[in-house]
């Protein structure tokens, strides 16, 4: 066991450098980067300074810009036709574009590697201080949706394995297809204009996770403000995620339901509980503890970003988004350090969680 977690941490390395360098090489390509942002904005000042006091030489001087004829290109970034050289010059050396990319990737590597993710390019906040404060939204959002998809889901498919072919089986499989073919963001929708006021009823909140004086409530008050809060953008990430877990568990539960060793069980007169729950659930569940991890980094970091606009709710997914847009790179790839990192290592808490499950499952002999 020691030797394959071992291997398996090792690997954590190339594949987590693998990921860094493909991510930076696509972003360093795509266009938009964060200096053409400030320039653009240097630009909007401009054109506001000289619509404003009816000059030309009030946008010239707002820019930064260098009187000089009309159409000359000073510079190799979009948008900075004009401008003087020193003040483009300026911008990359507070961005850090004066070096070359692989000087900065491996700058940036370096800095990871101490969990020194630097400060936020336009918003003028360390990394790790925004990504805390967003923290708690993402985290009540993954762990609920979560904890709800496996208590609803597993019963479900268990009960629907039992009682396959039964009109419960069929009414069922029809809301399980209904969940899976509505995706989340849609049901989200469906639940604002029903219930928070978009057309019919206003009984829960459509903005934020808590209310704003919260802090001033009693705390029976306060848990209740918190799960009121989160009652729809829960529901709707729930409704979207019970759907495919529950067919995984009654095709796990069908499969070893006709096993000879369920048959013997049955044979000795044990009771169909225990049969289902004390031979059966320990072998079928493999592959749905398997995907645990998976499905939690994704409800946490990814599947909530629409959630999130959708209801205001200040989190990860909607950081990173913002992040995407405005090209705000230290906050882009320290959240992908950090979430990858966190991923792979959750990838092998789910192996290992294997072998609690079935001690049968040797990872000595496998290959990694």
């Amino acid at each position: 066991m020691s030797a394959y977690v071992l291997r398996r941490l090792l690997l954590v390395v190339p594949t987590l450098l693998g990921i860094m360098v493909l991510n930076f090489v696509v972003i360093q390509a795509a266009p938009g980067g964060p200096i053409e942002q400030m320039l653009a904005k240097v630009r909007g000042t401009a054109v506001e300074a000289t619509a404003r006091f009816g000059g030309a030489q009030q946008g010239e001087v707002a820019a930064g810009r260098r009187p000089g004829p009309q159409g000359e290109q000073t510079s190799k970034y979009r948008g900075a036709q004009g401008l003087d050289p020193a003040f483009v010059a300026k911008l990359e050396k507070q961005f850090g574009f004066d070096q070359p990319a692989h000087v900065r990737f491996f700058r940036m590597i370096s800095s990871f590697l101490r969990f020194d993710f630097g400060n936020s390019f336009f918003r003028d906040r360390s990394v790790i201080g925004l990504v805390v404060d967003k923290m708690p939204v993402s985290i009540s959002l993954g762990l609920w949706t979560t904890l709800l998809v496996y208590l609803i889901s597993i019963p479900l498919g268990i009960t629907k394995a039992v009682r396959d072919g039964s009109r419960f089986d069929v009414w069922t499989s029809g809301v399980v297809i209904a969940g899976n073919a509505i995706p989340s963001f849609l049901f989200a929708i469906l639940l604002v204009v029903l219930f928070a006021g978009g057309r019919y009823f206003a009984w829960f909140p459509l903005r934020g996770i808590v209310s704003e004086n919260w802090r001033e409530l009693a705390w029976p008050a306060l848990v209740a403000d918190y799960l009121w809060h989160m009652v729809l953008p829960i529901t709707s990430m729930v409704i979207g995620g019970f759907a495919s877990l529950t067919i995984l568990t009654k095709n796990s539960f069908l499969e070893e339901i006709h096993k000879q060793y369920v048959i013997t069980a049955r044979a000795k007169g044990l009771p169909e509980r225990r049969v289902l729950y004390g031979h059966v659930f320990r072998n079928a569940m493999l592959i749905v503890i398997a995907g645990f991890p998976a499905a939690f980094i994704g409800v946490l970091f990814t599947g909530a970003l629409l959630i999130e606009v959708i209801f205001s709710l200040d989190g990860l997914g909607l950081l990173g988004f913002e992040a995407a847009l405005n090209r705000d790179y230290p906050v882009m790839f320290a959240t992908l350090y950090f979430f990858t990192l966190m991923g792979l290592l959750l990838g092998l808490i789910g192996d290992l969680t294997y072998m609690l499950v079935d001690p049968r499952i040797d990872f000595e002999s496998r290959e990694v």
